[in-house]
């Protein structure tokens, strides 16, 4: 009994950090942001936005518009196929984008 216990406890813990470390990460977003694999055309973010370049405003925005527009650069200037609202690399990416950027009312 004792040893089922300790089996579970063990499989439980692993579960969780398994979990975890597929969670959103501002460096998971940073290289996304940099990467060429959200498109098929070669391009990445940060060929329009180096540097974090208009994104300034992007603290102005709730998650769900921030997706929105991300999306719409994934699918017509990176001629990819848009994420998941709430999927890890779509978190990742507002809070990359967060980072980098900030908001116009500061």
């Amino acid at each position: 009994m004792q040893r089922s216990i300790l089996t579970l406890i063990t499989l439980f813990v692993l579960t969780t950090a398994a979990q975890a470390a597929d969670g959103p990460t501002t460096e998971r977003g940073k290289e996304l942001f940099g990467s060429a694999s959200l498109g098929t055309n070669g391009r990445s973010c940060a060929v329009c936005h180096p540097d974090g370049k208009d994104l300034q405003d992007v603290g102005d925005n709730d998650d769900k518009t921030l997706a929105k527009i991300t999306n719409q650069c994934i699918v017509k200037a990176l001629k990819g196929k848009a994420l998941t609202d709430g999927s890890p690399d779509m978190s990742s990416l507002i809070m990359y984008m967060k980072s980098v950027g900030g908001n116009k009312s500061k």
